[in-house]
């Protein structure tokens, strides 16, 4: 597991530090404390990939969960900035920070997430988590009907669909989002929901066409304008088949996955675009 040496090492310096029967024991662990701190902590981990291709079922199961996809998140956002704590990352949720520790232990174990530095606070090792990928792309292999981890990977999709509902929620509750028109009589967001029957070769020519916006949005990357706005987009695209008769097995789609199966918030995608090839 990424860092957890540098961990262990942390917390037996620690422990000495609070056993001590001495001065002397108390002088040096402080002193590692300042040094650790002058340093800004302890470095550990690999470097960041540039993106990480999910196949596995442990990835998939980790990922299956809207509150371990938004911790993901803020630590993708911050690649930038630096590593984060925990008491940091519940911070910008506005969630308890206690209710974080399992599900970074999670994404830890599955090497979404990785220890980029330790420091010592008061006498307690703190460890500072960043992200361990710019960005994910789901391998479109594991939807295949025979794949063992189909179901994993729509566990994931649907968690990203909780996720993107309840932040949408939070952000309306609170003022954030308006879909009422300018005065130019523009509209600020868009909502569309609806069903058509279309070809097969329209339903991949309409997934291309999506792909080429999720492309050129990725190429332009983010704005450093003063006025710009933190927009989600959020894109399920798929074709159903016919149901299967009584007792058959169901049908193949004539799409073998989503435009975009994970939040794009967090750097997410699987609609073929531009990334570091597997």
């Amino acid at each position: 597991m990424p860092g957890a040496s540098a961990i262990c090492e942390g917390e037996a310096v620690v422990e000495n530090a609070e056993n001590a029967e001495n001065a002397e024991s108390l002088e040096n662990a402080e002193s590692l404390e300042n040094d650790l701190n002058a340093a800004g902590g302890h470095d550990a981990g690999p470097a960041v990939l540039k993106e990480r291709r999910v196949e596995d079922a442990a990835t998939l199961k980790a990922l299956a969960d809207p509150l371990r996809l938004a911790i993901l998140d803020v630590l993708m956002a911050a690649s930038g900035t630096g590593p984060l704590a925990a008491k940091e990352i519940a911070a910008a949720l506005d969630e308890p920070q206690t209710k974080l520790y399992r599900h970074i232990k999670q994404l830890e174990k599955a090497g979404l997430i990785r220890v980029a530095g330790t420091r010592l606070v008061s006498g307690i090792v703190e460890s500072r988590y960043g992200a361990a990928q710019e960005s994910l792309r789901l391998a479109p292999e594991i939807f295949s009907p025979d794949s063992p981890t189909r179901v994993d990977a729509y566990d994931a999709m649907l968690a990203a669909m909780d996720r993107v509902r309840g932040d949408f929620r939070a952000a309306a509750t609170a003022g954030r989002v308006d879909f009422s028109r300018d005065d130019s009589g523009a509209l600020s967001g868009l909502f569309s929901h609806f069903s058509y029957r279309v070809a097969p070769e329209r339903l991949l020519r309409l997934r291309g066409q999506l792909a080429a916006v999720f492309d050129e949005l990725h190429a332009e990357g983010n704005s450093t304008a003063e006025d710009a706005v933190d927009v989600t987009l959020f894109t399920l695209l798929y074709g159903a088949g016919p149901a299967p008769a009584a007792g058959a097995a169901p049908a193949p789609t004539p799409t073998s996955a989503p435009a975009s199966a994970l939040p794009p918030v967090a750097g997410s995608r699987n609609d073929g675009g531009r990334g570091t090839e597997s």
